[in-house]
């Protein structure tokens, strides 16, 4: 039981940092709701596997400045790996199976088949999304991405006078993450499928785990 906690804990940590980037123990003790000593155990523990690194920032106030964890290279690979545990092997066999399309009918043609393979994809979402508020279908579309092997959450932004409902739309790891390196059309017909399942909106594209940054976002705006 001890050592399943452990784990767990452990994980928790690495997802923590894969989304909020940065954080030291004493913030990771807060949030996970473990004793900063122990945090502190499962640090050193994910640093001698080359899961974390830390920098030490530079001290801004009288006393010992606290190390910022952050995931190593390795750690975000790892992590990539058990998010998509179940699937890593058909992503796999997807990149085979688009690399021999464009070999025998060429790439535009593989574009033009993945463009309707997404259009196909945006009516089911849509249809799984609903009708509701678009809180709700906010919260649907990530409960369906998560079920995929995404890492996915959303949280509201605050709206001004002028600006309608707003959300931001975060994907922390990518189940398709093979196909798209090889394939980068697909993000682009992804923020399609997005507009599409939600027409009364804009979605525009915010952050891109293509482009080096550590998580897709995407904010959603009703028109």
């Amino acid at each position: 039981m001890a050592t399943t906690q452990q784990s767990t804990t452990k994980q928790d940590i690495l997802e923590y940092l894969l989304k909020q980037i940065q954080a030291t123990a004493l913030e990771l003790a807060e949030v996970l709701d473990v004793s900063p000593q122990a945090i502190r155990r499962h640090l050193k523990d994910l640093e001698a596997d080359n899961l974390v690194i830390y920098i030490i920032p530079e001290q801004v106030a009288m006393g010992r400045p606290q190390h910022l964890y952050q995931l190593s290279q390795r750690g975000r690979e790892q992590l990539q790996r058990n998010v998509n545990r179940f699937s890593d092997g058909y992503g796999e066999f997807a990149v085979s199976l688009l690399d021999t399309l464009a070999a025998t009918v060429g790439r535009e043609q593989v574009k033009t088949i993945l463009q309707k393979q997404w259009e196909r994809k945006a009516q089911e979402y849509r249809e799984r999304v609903g009708t509701g508020s678009l809180q709700e279908r906010v919260a649907n579309l990530v409960e369906l991405r998560k079920a995929e092997g995404f890492m996915a959450e959303f949280h509201p932004v605050e709206s001004d006078i002028n600006s309608g409902e707003r959300f931001i739309f975060m994907e922390h790891t990518c189940a398709i993450s093979n196909v798209a390196e090889s394939f980068p059309s697909v993000c682009g017909h992804e923020l399609e499928m997005f507009a599409a399942i939600l027409p009364d909106c804009t979605v525009v594209r915010t952050h891109w785990l293509i482009d080096g940054e550590h998580r897709c976002g995407y904010l959603v705006q009703r028109s």
